[in-house]
């Protein structure tokens, strides 16, 4: 009886093993962007250019997933070189000092439906706080090369200044020139490793 256990085990666990199943962000088909309001009237929009992530799956479906996503600070665009110059100085990302912006899931979890949950540790310049999206899963598809596709879009808001990007000019009315809420966007295509 031990022994059938032992094996019972050990076929479950080699089983484990082998649905964990590897994904990489596809840059060429996903999108890092967010949005501040700007003088409180109007909002400004802006994307990082340079990103990589991945996601761990132990099942088809993509509960209990593990994800991890880094951003290269310097390939922030405004479209105003200015305006990017300013957000990579020490008044908002320092992105000398802290060149990545990192996330780490702690769980990914179905809601309902193509709903999910994802929660994870978000660090920005050298400050860690733990962060909620909203995610959509759009499905999963062979494209015409054979390669296996996943399709997300996540969505959150986090306080600028919980990250230390406080720079603060306030505007004749007394309203702040840049908004504290950041909305965050995230189209992502990953790519199942082979």
């Amino acid at each position: 009886m031990k022994k059938l256990f032992i094996a019972a085990a050990l076929l479950l666990s080699q089983s484990a093993l082998f649905a964990q199943t590897k994904w990489n962000v596809d840059p060429v088909h996903s999108s890092v962007k967010f949005s501040v309001s700007h003088m409180v009237i109007s909002e400004v929009e802006g994307s990082f250019k340079v990103y990589s992530g991945d996601i761990s799956a132990p099942a088809a479906d993509f509960t209990n997933s593990v994800v991890n996503f880094s951003v290269d600070v310097n390939s922030i665009n405004t479209d105003n070189e200015s305006r990017d110059k300013h957000l990579k100085s020490d008044d908002f990302f320092n992105a000398a000092q802290y060149p990545k912006m990192t996330f780490k899931s702690v769980s990914f979890k179905k809601v309902s439906g193509n709903k999910y949950a994802l929660e994870g540790d978000l660090t920005i310049r050298n400050v860690t706080k733990r962060v909620k999206f909203d995610v959509t899963y759009g499905g999963t598809v062979k494209d015409p090369y054979g390669n296996i596709k996943a399709g997300f879009k996540a969505s959150t808001t986090i306080n600028r200044f919980d990250y230390g990007l406080k720079w603060n000019a306030l505007t004749e009315a007394g309203g702040a020139t840049v908004g504290k809420d950041v909305s965050l966007e995230l189209k992502l295509e990953f790519a199942q490793a082979k």
